[in-house]
C-alpha cells in the first residue's frame, strides 16, 4: 500500500504525512520563488484603461507583474520578529 492510498483511506498518520510533505515543499518554493505573477494584471504588469481601448500599468504591483507569494510575507514576518 502506497503513502497516497493510505491518505485516502483515512490512515491519520498518512494524512499528517502528505500535509507535512506538501507544507516542506511549499515552504522550499517560497525560498525558492519568492515571486509569483500577480492575479489582476495574469503578470503583465498592464491592464486595460476604463474605456478599454488603451493600456495602463497595474497599480497594485507598479508594472513589474510579480508580487511576493504570502508564504514568502510570512517568513520575513516572522524572521523581522526575531
Amino acid at each position: 500500500m502506497d503513502l497516497l492510498t493510505a491518505a485516502a483511506s483515512g490512515s491519520p498518520g498518512a494524512v499528517a504525512l502528505v500535509v507535512v510533505v506538501l507544507a516542506a515543499g511549499y515552504a522550499v518554493a517560497c525560498l525558492v520563488w519568492p515571486l509569483t505573477a500577480h492575479r489582476r494584471c495574469h503578470g503583465t504588469g498592464k491592464l486595460r484603461s476604463p474605456g478599454g481601448r488603451s493600456w495602463r500599468r497595474c497599480p497594485t504591483c507598479r508594472g513589474s507583474g510579480a508580487v511576493i507569494r504570502l508564504g514568502r510575507r510570512a517568513f520575513e514576518g516572522l524572521r523581522s520578529r526575531r
